[in-house]
């Protein structure tokens, strides 16, 4: 048995094992443990609120410490087995809460929301973490799946806060369309990196590989739509097939190149897009702003809200993802997009006289200009943030609401589950 650091004597380092309470859940999967006689915060992976464990310490400052909990002393009820063999501390890092039951992963990432309003736009909100159709207990919904590639050709995933690549047999919270096609089974001599997307509507598979191996065309016969090779991150030549999915959502189709952004729950695009449209009210004639627009799913859906007495001005800044908007939007003539960073557009263009907008950035959040823009704007009334990181939402709508804008509801999504991520929507109108 290893040693158990003294934590009132002395500052830990990595390899050390301490017996920790366990505290409150923080944002990025961690719990936290506060060592009041040092000073000294512990942030710990693989525990739950309130349990007694010891934990193995992974990195360390003078001032605080990462540990990973690996003997449970005293259990949290909410604690369950979990499913994956991967799970486990030393193991994968993609996902957090596999040891909590679903309903206890929801009352944390709720927990998490209220804390970042709380911390950073001194907000206090209370919110539920609503479950996504199309999943089963938790699992098989992941529709597109990136799996780093070892110098043996080798497959897996990367170890938590780690270079290091896990080879895997299967990823239990990937789509079982994803499993199907047999990633990890295959070689792939020369890649880096290589992404798996399905859809499950239609049965469409594609296959992302990035590195040396695109150049050399090497590629396991792995059965795909469409296979798209890059030797680096944002250069997508050559391709074998379309070099797309046709994605459904709204009930109806979507283009969407490999690599490109679409919501990875299976269910998430249709309850998403069902909520958007609700907290904004399209009516006939209305211009209507789409900022971050991706393929174009909330354009698509406010155009024809809006119909052709109305407007929508799309903005996006990825040139595969104009194609594609522009390409989906087609029966929309009504509906417009523009390529370039956001607020570059917006001091172009101006916000086309839109009473109502819609911005799901990434998850570094807006851009402070597209706020002030938003914010200056004196025809918009009421805007719909999609958001998949609380703590920058949480800043963005203190500049908000700073200018001028007041949070009317506030609903959180359970689109990832078993991991620390979760989707938000935030809506505000003009006070």
């Amino acid at each position: 048995m290893l040693p158990v650091t003294a934590m009132a004597t002395s500052a830990p380092k990595a390899g050390d094992v301490l017996e920790l309470t366990v505290g409150e859940v923080v944002h990025g999967g961690w719990c936290v443990s506060r060592q009041d006689d040092t000073g000294i915060v512990v942030f710990v992976r693989h525990a739950l609120p309130g349990e007694r464990v010891r934990a193995t310490v992974t990195q360390a400052t003078a001032r605080l410490a990462r540990a990973e909990a690996i003997e449970i002393q005293h259990a949290s009820p909410d604690r369950v087995t979990a499913p994956c063999p991967y799970a486990r501390p030393g193991g994968c890092g993609g996902c957090d809460w596999q040891h909590a039951s679903l309903e206890a992963q929801r009352r944390l990432k709720a927990a998490v929301i209220r804390q970042q309003l709380s911390r950073i736009a001194s907000l206090d909100v209370g919110v539920a973490v609503e479950a996504i159709p199309g999943d089963e207990f938790g699992l098989g919904w992941r529709t597109s799946v990136s799996f780093a590639v070892d110098q043996g050709g080798v497959a897996g995933l990367r170890r938590h806060r780690s270079h290091e690549i896990i080879a895997i047999d299967r990823c239990l919270i990937a789509h079982q369309e994803v499993t199907a096609a047999g990633v990890t089974e295959a070689r792939w001599p020369g890649a880096s990196s290589v992404e798996i997307a399905v859809e499950p509507q239609t049965g469409e598979r594609g296959v992302l590989v990035t590195g040396q191996a695109a150049r050399s065309a090497v590629l396991p016969d792995i059965a795909a739509d469409s296979v798209q090779m890059s030797a680096r991150r944002g250069v997508r030549s050559p391709v074998h097939g379309r070099g797309y999915l046709i994605r459904r959502a709204a009930g109806r189709d979507w283009r969407v190149s490999l690599g490109g952004f679409w919501q990875v729950h299976p269910g998430a695009a249709d309850v998403l897009g069902r909520a958007v449209l609700a907290a904004l009210d399209p009516r006939p004639g209305d211009r209507a702003l789409d900022l971050y627009c991706g393929a174009g799913l909330f354009a698509g859906l406010l155009a024809d809200a809006v119909g052709p007495k109305g407007a929508v001005l799309a903005v996006e800044h990825d040139p595969a993802a104009v194609r594609d908007a522009r390409h989906n939007l087609r029966s929309w003539p009504w509906a417009r997009v523009h390529r370039g960073d956001a607020a570059d557009v917006l001091v172009r263009t101006g916000l086309g006289e839109a009473s109502i907008g819609v911005l799901d950035p990434p998850r570094v959040g807006a851009a402070l200009p597209v706020i002030d823009a938003l914010c200056a704007s004196a025809s918009l009334r009421r805007l719909a943030y999609v958001s998949c990181d609380p703590a920058t939402l949480a800043r963005d709508l203190r500049r908000l609401l700073d200018g001028g804008w007041e949070l009317t509801s506030l609903r959180g999504y359970d689109a990832f589950p078993m991991t620390h991520h979760v989707e938000c929507l935030a809506v505000l109108e003009r006070t």
